[in-house]
């Protein structure tokens, strides 16, 4: 059998915890045997900085257990939400672990390893600015993170948009009184809420309901497999609740994820 064979029959297997290290060159990455991960790094809990100057957070625990799983060193690296998909293309790193909604436009751009937590789209405000319904962000100004999905939504409801480079620094803005809401994803707002007893509320109406996936390059086939059988083990033998649970109480991997054909 050819290696290349070999390669995409341990693939379909899952046999990649026994074999990884030999397997690594073949994975397409840009850098054999490491796993250069994009996260912007500052939107907790999915990724933050410890007292130590150390990542953590979900999507930091799932991707390092992944890189693990693939017998390959983790190295992760700051990238600026607008330009990760960018950076992407341009080979800067192998994959993004940053919360990116899955929507069919990215879905033209790149290719998604299978949706591994589901969350959505929720208004932060203050309790004294009125607006308890998305109706009211109508003529409001609301905050949302340059490059994601969420100006969509306020250009529905007739909202006035203020871009920030990051959501920490949007929130920072809300409490503030410099803008009248803020879009965030809700496990991140409710986080964010509770953690840093934020003097803000978070509408129970839910604007969308989406699953964040992990962006990799077309035409990384073996790549994009190799990530999804790890996914799949890690949530089927329990470590993926395990890593996760400890952060946010609960393990929000959907029971239907969405699964991006390989390019």
């Amino acid at each position: 059998m050819k290696r290349r064979e070999f390669l995409l029959t341990a693939l379909a297997a899952g046999c990649l915890m026994s074999t990884g290290p030999a397997l690594a060159a073949e994975l397409e990455l840009n850098q054999p045997g490491k796993l250069v991960a994009a996260t912007e790094g500052t939107l907790a809990p999915f990724a933050m900085r410890l007292p130590d100057g150390q990542l953590d957070g979900i999507e930091i625990r799932v991707m390092k257990e992944i890189a693990r799983r693939l017998g390959l060193e983790y190295a992760p690296v700051i990238v600026k939400f607008d330009s990760l998909l960018i950076g992407l293309m341009a080979d800067q790193y192998d994959i993004t672990s940053n919360s990116m909604d899955i929507t069919p436009a990215r879905q033209k751009q790149v290719v998604f390893a299978d949706g591994w937590l589901e969350s959505g789209a929720r208004i932060m405000t203050r309790s004294n600015t009125g607006i308890s319904k998305p109706d009211d962000l109508k003529g409001r100004t609301v905050g949302i993170v340059a490059g994601s999905t969420f100006g969509k939504l306020v250009e529905d409801h007739q909202g006035i948009i203020k871009s920030y480079t990051s959501t920490a620094n949007a929130v920072q803005d809300l409490v503030g009184g410099n803008v009248d809401a803020v879009i965030n994803d809700a496990v991140a707002g409710n986080y964010a809420i509770r953690d840093r007893k934020l003097p803000l509320i978070m509408l129970d109406a839910p604007l969308t309901t989406v699953q964040k996936g992990f962006a990799i390059k077309k035409g990384k086939p073996n790549l994009h497999a190799a990530v999804n059988r790890a996914l799949a083990d890690m949530i089927a033998d329990g470590t993926y609740a395990k890593l996760v649970t400890p952060l946010i109480g609960f393990a929000p991997n959907p029971k239907d994820p969405i699964r991006t054909p390989a390019t």
